[in-house]
């Protein structure tokens, strides 16, 4: 089997084990998990982090168990949080759930031979649990003080006006169970995540220790942050989902041709599968030009978490921005969605359709019916210094009609100088 440990340290992506992992990894094959909770419809790109976990678990010839919590997904984790989170109901929950399966049927292989990967689901043994019965029979092997030592629960006291209320203070020992009831029905023997769960998952050793007397195992990869120290996985309008209906091919595309130089080596090694030599060899080759190896990371990401398809019209989008000839036939390709995304936060015009029938003149078009130009004579300037383009044809006589194919037939896009944009909606 291939060394798992080896293979994620040289990647960055071990942050803290339990002793001995090394060579429980050589006895053979490890069953290990990691927790998603539903609480929202869709998975983002700081889950995919762990997720990647699971694949070099899985690639490795050990068997990854990807547990979604319906059970806990109900109470919330603490962990990482400064306040107390909102209950969703269990309709919402369900909800959840399938959105999370599907995406996580993306990354793992679930018909493989002895290693395929498993989705279980906690509320298939909670729901069988009665409140005393989990009191009598796991609460006790937990002391109060050993559970406030844990710094997501000590961080929560601590901070003011805040506190923690009993509900997100039991997780810790609802993912403990979680670990200990795998432990026994399926073997499992390591359990996985961020570093900010090591609290939650040594305490599932813990449990293991106490209950069965026997030893399990923890490995906690990096919380991924951003040179600013926030997490990475979010852009200026919040996550960036692994749901196209989310955050779309598009925008997920941009956003890893957006990240920063300095995020670059840590992306390639945690988001891609490259083997170690050929991303060392994209590094040297490319020391002077970061673009061109965001460019390689935006394509590996955006095919693996949506399709080639979906790569490719976020490609076409992207050079209608970026090109400057050769795009008028991409730009007749675009849907409405993709179009207005591409185009989101330009300045935006009204015309009626009776307007550009009778075929309006460029000047009356761009000073009157758009007041895209303050004046005929400030368009006929930008028109002779070969300023303007609709639908990204250039525009070179001052005589010239507006006759051409709406967009969608609904729009015409006007450039005025090299950045500046505009959309001209007929209704």
């Amino acid at each position: 089997m291939k060394n798992l440990l080896d293979e994620l340290a040289w990647r960055g992506m071990v942050h803290d084990t339990t002793p001995d992992l090394v060579s429980h990894f050589n006895k053979g094959l490890v069953k290990g998990y990691i927790g998603f909770d539903p609480t929202a419809a869709s998975l983002h790109i700081g889950n995919l982090a762990t997720i990647m976990l699971l694949k070099h678990l899985q690639l490795a010839g050990h068997q990854p168990y990807a547990l979604v919590g319906g059970a806990t997904g109900m109470i919330g984790d603490p962990s990482g949080k400064s306040k107390e989170r909102n209950l969703l109901d269990e309709p919402t929950l369900r909800s959840n759930q399938a959105g999370v399966r599907s995406q996580l049927e993306k990354f793992l292989d679930f018909d493989c031979g002895e290693n395929s990967a498993r989705m279980i689901n906690n509320y298939d043994w909670f729901k069988e649990i009665g409140f005393l019965d989990f009191l009598r029979n796991v609460g006790k092997h937990l002391s109060v003080n050993y559970m406030m030592a844990k710094d997501s629960v000590k961080t929560r006291i601590a901070a003011e006006g805040k506190g923690i209320s009993f509900t997100e203070f039991s997780y810790q020992l609802l993912q403990a169970y979680d670990f200990c009831h795998l432990f026994k029905e399926e073997g499992v023997t390591l359990q996985m995540g961020g570093s900010d769960q090591w609290g939650n998952i040594t305490s599932g050793t813990e449990l293991i220790r106490r209950m069965e007397g026997c030893e399990a195992f923890a490995l906690t990869t990096p919380l991924l942050t951003k040179a600013d120290g926030n997490k990475f996985g979010k852009s200026e309008a919040g996550n960036v989902w692994l749901d196209p209906n989310l955050t779309s091919p598009y925008k997920f595309y941009q956003f890893w041709l957006n990240i920063a130089d300095t995020e670059i080596a840590k992306v390639l090694r945690v988001f891609t599968l490259l083997p170690k030599l050929e991303i060392e060899s994209l590094e040297q080759e490319h020391a002077t030009n970061p673009n061109a190896l965001k460019k390689i990371i935006a394509k590996d990401i955006t095919i693996r978490v949506h399709s080639e398809k979906d790569y490719q019209n976020a490609v076409n989008a992207s050079e209608i921005l970026f090109k400057k000839s050769g795009v008028t036939e991409i730009l007749q390709t675009l849907d409405e969605k993709l179009l207005l995304e591409v185009f989101e936060g330009v300045d935006r015009y009204n015309v009626s359709r009776d307007a550009l029938s009778v075929k309006p003149n460029i000047l009356t078009f761009l000073a009157e019916q758009t007041s895209i130009f303050s004046s005929k004579g400030e368009a006929r300037k930008m028109i002779s210094n070969g300023g303007v383009s609709i639908n990204k044809q250039k525009v070179n006589d001052i005589n010239a009609i507006v006759d051409f194919t709406l967009l969608q037939d609904k729009y015409l896009l006007v450039q005025k100088g090299k950045k500046n944009y505009f959309l001209v909606e007929a209704n």
